[in-house]
């Protein structure tokens, strides 16, 4: 690819009520080949530009293509994982790192964050919330109340936590085992994204994984968490419906690494398959198994990851309440 085919503009689109309000950032494609918040926020945008919906007060900013160079590409990534290591790069060392640049200053000026992707597995759709108040070091926040109650309003039936204190556990991991081949790994920033930037800065957000990236129920869902949002915020004339019964929350509690391209799981894992202690998920390159530590969900597996990469996390259900 030539320097001249790289896409060198992002574009946001904004409407700014005349009566104040909170300031709500959604994002699409922060991974390339995660299209349904494109598709959302087009949507959303024939019915803003020909009048069918208004904002009635606050600021709403949509960014169709978080990520130009991954969407062009139809990849996750185009240089890197923009979704990780999220935060103003003195000396930009890359495409993603120069995204960075513009898109956490835009993550900055918001009250509230709405981040739309999609996954590779089959499975339903969820949301990734953040943590309970605390004051802690890994990742500190006062504003679970009201994410918490985002994350009900989204329409899904699942829920997932714990993600910064899981990964900030397979930082330490990789450091005590003095694991080489993957430096970004062993860095707890690494794990920060766009929802973790967001409470950084006094925000709060939710990722939304709303289908397998073919599904073509994943755009639907995309879009009715937008209206929804929207509509516990006050923003515009759209009824909030109650959020689903049963939801399942499930805290993620490990992560475990590919050692090696021959490691293997013992079949094709979906995200959120229920596993019971001791059974069996994978086996090494050299023939050792890798069995459930307790009954619980095997989330985010990945049997294409490069070795010394997150090949798999295992959550547990969780005991929070929303």
């Amino acid at each position: 690819m030539t320097s001249s085919s790289i896409p060198n503009t992002l574009q946001r689109h904004q409407f700014a009520a005349l009566a104040p309000g909170p300031r709500l950032l959604v994002l699409g494609a922060v991974h390339g080949n995660e299209t349904c918040g494109t598709r959302a926020i087009e949507r959303l945008l024939r019915e803003l530009e020909g009048g069918s919906l208004a904002i009635a007060r606050g600021l709403l900013t949509l960014v169709p293509v978080t990520n130009p160079l991954a969407y062009q590409k139809k990849q996750r990534q185009g240089e890197r994982n923009l979704n990780r290591n999220m935060q103003v790069n003195a000396a930009p060392a890359n495409y993603e790192d120069r995204i960075a640049n513009v898109l956490c200053p835009w993550i900055a000026e918001h009250d509230v964050l709405l981040d739309l992707h999609s996954f590779h597995t089959g499975g339903v759709p969820f949301a990734m919330l953040g943590p309970e108040n605390n004051a802690g070091d890994i990742e500190p926040f006062s504003h679970a109340q009201a994410e918490q109650r985002m994350a009900a309003h989204l329409g899904t039936t699942r829920i997932v936590e714990g993600w910064m204190t899981t990964y900030a556990r397979g930082v330490e991991r990789r450091r005590k085992e003095g694991k080489a081949g993957a430096p970004d790994l062993l860095e707890r920033n690494y794990g920060v994204g766009t929802t973790e930037f967001a409470r950084t800065q006094g925000a709060y957000g939710i990722t939304l994984e709303c289908g397998q990236h073919e599904d073509p129920r994943a755009p639907e869902v995309a879009y009715h968490a937008i209206l929804q949002t929207l509509a516990l915020l006050g923003m515009a004339d759209v009824p909030l419906e109650v959020p689903k019964e049963d939801i399942e929350i499930i805290r993620l509690v490990d992560v475990i690494d590919m050692e090696h391209p021959a490691d293997a799981f013992t079949r094709e894992w979906a995200s959120f398959d229920r596993v019971a202690k001791g059974e069996t998920i994978g086996h090494r390159h050299g023939g050792a198994a890798v069995l459930a530590p307790d009954d619980g969900y095997i989330v985010f597996p990945n049997p294409k990851a490069q070795a010394g990469n997150e090949w798999f996390y295992f959550g547990v259900k969780s005991d929070r309440r929303l």
